[in-house]
């Protein structure tokens, strides 16, 4: 099966590669760039996305890009729209972050509620495949880890290293392992569930314990971590406690979600 992966650059996308290439399909990557080999596209530019698919003619095309506004909402529409053009199956990764934060877990029902820009632009992202493709799947994730290439791991490590910024006691999410995420995605493009389904790890830990977490994992010194409160930060509105029920996926995924305390 020949499979096309949007974002094959980043920390999730260059894992979905290289599962989906250990499973012997032909895969093709974009990126910004051509560094790493992968197809350099700006996913904004509907034409070159247009051109990269019609020559791809991929079975599979899995969009993991982050950026803007454009990248993430003006672009997920655009690759939804081209892969559906080519009869191409589509998953789509979206985010917690559409969601403003309450105390009880948000299931794949709940109405996107964003109070960042960022969970607004992938809410739209959500609306526009959702209307175009219906038959997509749209991934709700949370933080992302499993290595240094984590972006969430290296600034835990960078603040260890003196670098500005804090981690935050009150921002609570279920983060998933890169390897779980990328097998769920690949074992969902494979079955005909179509919807959005919330794929997260089975514990729920704020920014701070996870940062702790990360030191103690490398043997470092957890107490050196910066702490403080999300309205410390000062940048501006971000959603809190947001947890994801992943009752769903769990019913109907064979791939486990291993608990973020196993990273020490």
């Amino acid at each position: 099966m020949s499979t096309l992966i949007f974002g094959a650059s980043g920390f999730l996308g260059s894992e979905v590669a290289r599962q989906a290439t250990a499973t012997d399909q032909a895969v093709v990557g974009t990126a910004t760039t051509a560094a790493g080999g992968w197809v350099p596209v700006d996913i904004t530019d509907r034409k070159a996305v247009r051109a990269l698919i019609s020559a791809v003619r991929p079975k599979l095309v899995i969009n993991s890009t982050r950026g803007g506004w454009r990248v993430e909402a003006d672009g997920a529409g655009t690759v939804a729209a081209e892969s559906v053009a080519v009869g191409a199956r589509l998953v789509h990764v979206s985010t917690d972050a559409l969601h403003a934060g309450r105390p009880t877990p948000y299931t794949e029902s709940d109405e996107p509620t964003p109070v960042s820009l960022y969970g607004a632009a992938k809410a739209a992202a959500e609306t526009a495949v959702a209307a175009i493709d219906p038959s997509a799947v749209i991934v709700r994730t949370s933080l992302i880890w499993g290595g240094d290439t984590s972006g969430h791991e290296s600034f835990v490590l960078g603040l260890l290293n003196g670098h500005r910024g804090m981690l935050f006691s009150d921002e609570i999410r279920c983060p998933i392992h890169v390897a779980d995420l990328a097998a769920a995605l690949l074992e969902l493009a494979d079955s005909r569930f179509a919807g959005i389904i919330n794929v997260a790890g089975p514990e729920a830990i704020n920014r701070a314990e996870f940062g702790r977490l990360v030191a103690r994992a490398r043997g470092l010194d957890p107490d050196a971590l910066p702490v403080g409160l999300s309205a410390d930060g000062g940048l501006g509105p971000r959603p809190l406690d947001v947890r994801l029920d992943t009752s769903l996926a769990r019913s109907i995924l064979r791939t486990p979600f291993r608990p973020v305390s196993s990273i020490v």
